[in-house]
């Protein structure tokens, strides 16, 4: 196996955090995350030296996802196939459960998108927001996960840094 399938593999599996942090939350009574855990993978198109593309997986990983990460060159290709808006565009993009989520989501989006199962393509966070989850650091900025879809797109949650506002 090479170096990239190996790390394809290795990425699909869960850290030990993140299954320390599942045990935990099924004790405390929370199996929607649990659920989320055992059933959605997230495949992530990254670009193989995004060091935030990195951190992003890594928050996803420790709020319970399991994730398989495929590294591409070439984005804008990957967006283009996957249908994602330009205007959307971000840092990495990922596909779960027949949704796309595009740059730096927090996972408390990607489980309420999961939860409600609206008529979407997908969420996104344009740009690069600053305390967004991989982009810790500085001052947390105000961001907007938007909902996009066949009807346009909208406010879907608003964050400051991982934090959710209103």
């Amino acid at each position: 196996m090479g170096v990239k399938e190996t790390k394809m593999v290795e990425s699909a599996w869960m850290t030990r955090r993140s299954l320390v942090g599942l045990m935990a939350a099924a004790a405390l009574g929370a199996p929607a995350a649990v659920a989320f855990a055992d059933d959605t993978m997230v495949v992530v198109h990254k670009d193989p030296n995004c060091g935030c593309c990195s951190s992003w997986v890594q928050h996803l990983r420790d709020a319970g996802f399991a994730l398989r990460v495929e590294e591409a060159a070439d984005l804008k290709t990957v967006r283009a196939r996957l249908g994602i808006p330009a205007a959307l565009a971000a840092c990495h993009t990922a596909e779960v459960a027949g949704y796309m989520l595009e740059g730096h989501v927090p996972a408390e989006a990607v489980r309420r998108l999961l939860s409600e199962r609206p008529n979407a393509k997908g969420i996104a966070v344009p740009g690069m927001p600053i305390g967004s989850p991989g982009m810790e650091g500085g001052q947390p900025q105000s961001f907007t996960v938007v909902l996009f879809g066949p009807d346009g797109s909208r406010s879907f949650m608003r964050f400051i840094g991982k934090q959710p506002v209103g």
